[in-house]
């Protein structure tokens, strides 16, 4: 049973400086001219940045290549090995602001405040949104007092100053919704991403 959603982490589309594309419009005209040759790392087949980067080649008509990663692959991406990767903000914001990787465009429909100079992929990509995001659910059969008042201190909780200042260092964004707006953004959610399944033909390894 949804109690209440906390936030959304979102996610960031960085590329290697040695990659021709500054922009989103210019990785959306170089991959159009190189179809099926632009790599992108993630970190696993079905995981939310894969989502998506899925997301994006639909919405868009190109042909990237996903490349998973069991593990971490920054070395991979920082010594050029891979130019392209859709991933969280938190795993790649420092990296972003030192200028070992350049940050072409995030996710969720507005900017970030922790990157408000990178545009939002929305921005040119009518429509586009991905993120992550973090809720607290409870077993059906629990009973509605206590749905109620994890729902109040969840929300409160999420408004709290400093409980708001700790969850932006680990790059969520406090956006708070009731038990009620929670189940159906839930229930949207699961419909636009099963699309996106059937597209790209995801299957969890």
């Amino acid at each position: 049973m949804p109690i209440a959603r906390v936030g959304i982490t979102p996610f960031v589309v960085v590329a290697n400086p040695s990659f021709p594309a500054k922009t989103i419009s210019d990785l959306i005209a170089y991959a159009k001219a190189n179809p099926g040759k632009v790599n992108f790392a993630s970190q696993g087949v079905g995981t939310g940045p894969h989502a998506a980067a899925e997301l994006f080649k639909m919405m868009t008509a190109t042909d990237l290549v996903h490349v998973p990663y069991k593990g971490n692959y920054n070395a991979d991406l920082l010594g050029g090995q891979i130019p392209l990767a859709f991933a969280s903000i938190a795993q790649e914001i420092e990296f972003v602001r030192d200028g070992r990787l350049r940050c072409l465009g995030v996710t969720t429909a507005a900017r970030s405040d922790a990157l408000p100079d990178v545009p939002a992929i929305g921005e040119l990509v009518p429509g586009y949104e991905a993120a992550g995001w973090y809720g607290v659910c409870t077993p059906t059969g629990t009973p509605s007092a206590i749905i109620d008042k994890l729902e109040t201190a969840v929300i409160a909780g999420a408004n709290d100053a400093n409980e708001k200042s700790k969850l932006v260092a680990i790059g969520v964004v406090p956006k708070p919704m009731t038990k009620a707006e929670f189940a159906k953004f839930i229930a949207e959610e699961t419909d636009k991403w099963a699309k996106v399944i059937k597209f790209a033909d995801i299957k969890v390894d």
